[in-house]
């Protein structure tokens, strides 16, 4: 292969190169556009509030019919606004204060240490 043959090869290459990122930008600009919004918020479906919260779909169910967390319904499907989410967590993820339980104040059960004299 001559210089003029690999310089041509390797043009030919690099504008192949360049056209699929083209075509990627485009593809990942139609996405970003299709992203759930109302009203300039951001929408979750059941399944992205699910893994948010560690629970299962029918968990998110009692949720919402209890009326602890508002979801809106569009075109049959469940969404939820993020703020809402948000506030759902900070209202009953944070009032349980220590999740794992080793906070470390006194619940009386242990009895008290005998003075020593």
């Amino acid at each position: 292969m001559t210089d003029r043959e690999l310089t041509a090869f390797m043009q030919n290459w690099f504008e192949r190169f360049m056209a699929r990122f083209d075509r990627l930008d485009k593809h990942l600009e139609k996405m970003a556009i299709k992203e759930k919004l109302l009203e300039g918020e951001r929408l979750l479906d059941n399944q992205d509030v699910c893994q948010m919260l560690n629970v299962s779909k029918r968990t998110l169910q009692r949720y919402r019919s209890s009326g602890e967390l508002p979801y809106q319904m569009l075109y049959h499907k469940t969404f939820y606004r993020e703020s809402d989410v948000e506030a759902f967590i900070k209202a009953n993820f944070a009032k349980g204060g220590d999740m794992d339980g080793d906070s470390p104040e006194d619940t009386g059960d242990d009895p008290e240490e005998p003075d020593s004299d």
